[in-house]
């Protein structure tokens, strides 16, 4: 069942991003983002597994493309990175992927979550036209820190693609003030320092971090790392953040159902649909 509407094309760096904030703000709802990785077990069931996503209340989606040496993902986003690798899922695959996906819906929000040997392996420039063509909102480059984020930023808003960078709960105020007036789109809010996973349960920031992210007039805070459950979700929202993105307890879904890819779309439905209703 094809979801795509009749909205034009954005042409702001993360206008999609707002877009669906604001909807979401009239129906007094905040926004669910689950992160799965491309390609993950392989290029149709990926598909299949985004479009289950989508179709059972995402209100934006995080996508990672594999890559064979993650600093900031745990062990459940490593398996799938190197099951999409074993399914000879490169660059260029991931990128027919996402094309097929924005023409399944044209107004959600696509987020790509990765590391920066990848960009640098496709050249600057040409990944983030590649990327904008394909229909991606944003970038966030989990291993950039943002004094050497220049070039990457420079690139991304040359292509109207909102660069996203990550507000860490210890934090200094500069950072944060950083963050604020270099992010467009969403900021990515860590619960807790450390890597991805539900091992670790999320941390819920003060809501002193996001009144100061609030106090700079950043992006939308959105909230990671740990989310897990709906009230994770409720959770997030009731400490002033405007969303939260789950991506381990999704993944661990698509690795518990590896021989029965039916049962995975079930699974990832109902949990989808019942982490969307606690927003």
């Amino acid at each position: 069942m094809s979801q795509v509407s009749s909205t034009s094309a954005t042409t702001q760096a993360g206008a999609r991003y707002q877009q669906s904030f604001d909807a979401l703000a009239k129906k007094q709802q905040g926004a669910f983002i689950p992160f799965v990785m491309i390609g993950d077990p392989h290029a149709e069931q990926s598909f299949e597994i985004i479009k289950t996503l989508i179709d059972n209340g995402a209100d934006a989606l995080e996508l990672g493309i594999p890559f064979s040496d993650p600093s900031a993902d745990g062990l459940t986003i490593q398996f799938a990175a190197k099951r999409a690798l074993d399914a000879n899922i490169n660059t260029d695959t991931c990128i027919e992927i996402l094309k097929k996906v924005r023409a399944y819906n044209a107004d959600i929000p696509i987020g790509l979550l990765l590391y920066a040997n990848l960009v640098f392996a496709r050249g600057v420039e040409k990944f983030y036209s590649d990327m904008s063509a394909a229909g991606v909102d944003s970038v966030l480059i989990a291993d950039v820190p943002i004094r050497e984020s220049e070039q990457f930023r420079n690139a991304a808003l040359a292509n109207n693609v909102a660069p996203i960078f990550i507000a860490p709960p210890n934090a200094s105020a500069a950072t944060l003030q950083k963050v604020s007036s270099l992010g467009q789109g969403y900021t990515y809010v860590l619960s807790r320092a450390g890597v991805t996973g539900t091992e670790v349960v999320a941390n819920m920031p003060g809501k002193e971090l996001i009144d100061t992210l609030t106090q700079y007039n950043a992006p939308a805070p959105v909230l990671g790392f740990g989310i897990s459950t709906p009230e994770h979700v409720k959770e997030a929202l009731a400490n002033g953040a405007k969303g939260a993105i789950s991506g381990s307890a999704v993944v661990k879904i698509i690795e518990s159902n590896l021989n029965d890819e039916k049962q995975m779309l079930v699974d990832l439905a109902t949990f989808i649909s019942s982490m969307k209703a606690a927003t």
